[in-house]
């Protein structure tokens, strides 16, 4: 590609020698385009350092965001208790702000283009805040998730994670609520509310969580902790019930799958197991 170049106006001041104010360096920044045609834009960038890097070298670009660990060896078969492992350590990385974006590379990529062997099987909230990938520091292939609000279970969830079981042969079924779910407020206040039924398919997400919230009142729990203990409440009756589901439960009883619930901190990164 071909770089525009600009031509300094005849009497400019010679830039050679000169270093731009804090205050120039600001307002460049906020304009950085692709082109940087000017003398000054490269001293800035120079002065930038790793933005310098960034735009001045696409490897060294490429070696900012390259995958720091090594790709998992999809031929070696994780345990449960491996694949819990894993989701630990990979947690503990994100939660300490240190992650090291595992299994993201091009290489992965390929890699697992033509088939997958995740370790583990997550259900997970909608909630735009609890990527399992991202806060279990995994990549590519390493997770099959299903999402849903408040991880309400219906046909295809249900489908779904019984295909990841079945199918593929994946170890580990981690049920993960998480803290300030909506899913799960919104059912304590149509609770507190003694709200109707509106007809809409909110009403069916609200009906599937109320009976955890109901048990969370009779267990003494009260308004500092309703939603809190409703969401552990949630997630264990969805372990539960999928033990029971029949593919689940014989795969469980056959000790080809575990199945765990968590519950991820929106506001530590960190997830608990229950």
């Amino acid at each position: 590609m071909i770089v525009p170049t600009e031509t300094e106006p005849a009497g400019s001041p010679d830039t050679s020698q000169a270093t731009a104010s804090d205050a120039d360096n600001e307002d460049r920044a906020g304009r950085l385009g692709p082109f940087l045609p000017q003398r000054r834009e490269a001293i800035f960038l120079i002065g930038g350092g790793l933005l310098g890097a960034a735009l001045g070298g696409g490897g060294a670009a490429y070696a900012l965001h390259s995958p720091g660990a090594p790709v998992r060896d999809d031929e070696a078969e994780l345990s449960s208790d491996e694949g819990r492992e894993r989701l630990e350590s990979g947690n503990a990385r994100y939660a300490a702000g240190k992650p090291v974006h595992a299994d993201q590379s091009v290489e992965r990529r390929e890699g697992v283009a033509d088939s997958q062997t995740p370790f583990a099987v997550i259900l997970s909230c909608a909630d735009s805040r609890v990527p399992p990938e991202v806060i279990f520091d995994q990549g590519l292939g390493d997770l099959f998730v299903v999402r849903s609000a408040g991880q309400v279970i219906d046909h295809a969830v249900q489908g779904s994670l019984q295909y990841g079981v079945e199918h593929l042969k994946i170890p580990l079924l981690v049920v993960l609520g998480h803290s300030d779910c909506g899913a799960v407020q919104a059912t304590v206040e149509a609770i507190e509310k003694k709200s109707k039924p509106s007809g809409t398919d909110v009403d069916a997400l609200i009906a599937a969580i109320r009976p955890a919230v109901v048990e969370a009142e009779e267990t003494g729990a009260d308004k500092t902790n309703l939603v809190s203990v409703s969401t552990d409440i949630n997630v264990e009756r969805i372990v539960e019930h999928l033990k029971s589901v029949a593919v689940l439960r014989e795969a469980s009883t056959l000790r080809k799958v575990k199945i765990v619930g968590a519950v991820y901190s929106v506001e530590t990164g960190q997830v608990s197991w229950l």
